[in-house]
């Protein structure tokens, strides 16, 4: 009776190691992708430029397009004409999804140690 319950867990523990390393592999899809990357977010702003004669003085903001990033813990932002902004902004999430993935990697590098952990401990016999 014990060596079936045994069985039955490691075989159980067998199959999750599967499931994990499927997942695993679907989630380095996202890594192995040729796409390109940048780092950082699309979005327009709205600001006043400081001229005193200026129409922006009177509530009528200038707007730009401007990918902000952060590098050593600074903040920056550039300026970008409205021809790249959706070629910038798929490459901006590509990278959020690259970043997604390079996270869910190590969730699963942790369970998967887990469950090889756990069946070494079943397989394991005293000498």
């Amino acid at each position: 009776m014990q060596d079936r319950k045994h069985d039955e867990k490691l075989s159980r523990l067998r199959g999750a190691l599967l499931a994990l390393l499927e997942h695993l592999r679907e989630v380095l899809e996202v890594a192995l992708a040729r796409k390109p990357l940048v780092k950082g977010n699309v979005y327009e702003i709205a600001r006043r430029c400081g001229t005193p004669n200026c129409s922006c003085t009177r509530g009528q903001l200038h707007r730009n397009m401007v990918l902000t990033w952060s590098e050593q813990g600074r903040s920056h932002m550039r300026s970008i004409p409205r021809a790249r902004v959706a070629e910038l902004r798929k490459k901006s999430e590509e990278y959020l999804r690259f970043r997604r993935a390079r996270a869910e990697v190590s969730v699963l590098h942790k369970k998967i140690l887990k469950v090889l952990d756990q069946i070494q401990e079943l397989r394991r016999e005293e000498p």
